[in-house]
């Protein structure tokens, strides 16, 4: 069974590898308002129109005080090709262990075709400046999704 956050939680801290080199951590956007995207893969039609789209609104998420980063568990050579392929202007994050994606609770059973598999669930969460869940959008369908969370993000304080 998965972990199940909810809003108002204290979002769960992560420490991880970026595309391009170094770390991010979750306190690295403490005084921030963070939108913390997890897909499922680098360089497939919906995750790339999901990156496009938060890419397309990265100056009003900006004017927000709010900051991008997506995470899947593809490797950090992975992302930044996917990166520089669509020219994606905030961080990556590459979670090969995992650890952050079941935290976060979006590691989970999937079902393709009748086979059961893990993978990511496509989820959104919008974490306030003291790192509280302020919102989550889970099994997200990508049109309109960056528009939706940039209304959120806006609203919030």
């Amino acid at each position: 069974m998965p972990h199940i956050l909810e809003p108002g939680a204290a979002a769960p801290d992560f420490t991880l590898p970026r595309d391009g080199e170094g770390n991010l951590s979750l306190g690295d956007f403490k005084g921030r308002k963070l939108v913390l995207y997890f897909y499922p893969k680098d360089d497939t039609s919906g995750c790339t129109a999901e990156a496009i789209a938060f890419n397309g609104l990265a100056k009003e998420f900006s004017a927000a005080d709010t900051a991008i980063v997506g995470a899947s568990p593809d490797p950090v050579k992975k992302h930044d090709k996917f990166r520089d392929k669509y020219e994606l202007g905030f961080p990556l994050l590459a979670d090969e262990t995992k650890q952050m994606l079941e935290a976060y609770g979006v590691w989970v059973e999937k079902s393709m075709y009748g086979r059961k598999y893990m993978g990511v669930e496509r989820t959104t969460l919008l974490i306030d400046r003291e790192g509280k869940i302020a919102r989550i959008w889970r099994k997200v369908k990508v049109p309109g999704h960056a528009e939706e969370v940039l209304a959120a993000a806006r609203a919030l304080a």
